[in-house]
């Protein structure tokens, strides 16, 4: 379990480093402008502090293996993270609507590789929870 989850640990601290190419990639700059100025600042924070509790999940998955399977706030924690990350599996389904899709190759290629990760990431809390 141990390498699996500085695996994970990995995985989210990259996922959390490529938050800093949204804005182009999406082209904010662009696609914000109709926004008022609370609502574009509010995107760019929001997305500043996913990345960092992304990262921070990260970090704490690749250095603290034993801490995270002690009973007591270890075991709280990795049911916070299975929680979390279960909901997000969830709305990768049911939140983005499949027209941004289907029919699409790329973009089902990056929705089946970001399903399989939501999986095995919520996959690995529930059994470390749960062993």
């Amino acid at each position: 379990m141990e390498l699996h989850l500085k695996i994970t640990g990995i995985l989210l601290i990259i996922l959390a480093l490529i938050h800093i190419a949204f804005p182009k990639y999406f082209n904010w700059e662009k696609e914000f402008r109709p926004l008022s100025l609370m609502n574009r600042q509010m995107m760019r924070v929001h997305t500043i502090f996913i990345a960092l509790i992304i990262f921070l999940m990260g970090l704490l998955c690749l250095t603290s293996f034993n801490e995270l399977t002690e009973p007591g706030l270890g075991k709280k924690i990795i049911l916070g993270l299975g929680v979390f990350w279960t909901t997000r599996l969830i709305i990768q389904f049911f939140g983005y609507s499949s027209e941004l899709w289907k029919g699409k190759t790329f973009e089902t290629i990056i929705h089946i590789i970001f399903s399989l990760l939501w999986i095995y990431i919520s996959s690995l809390f529930w059994i470390i929870y749960f062993s």
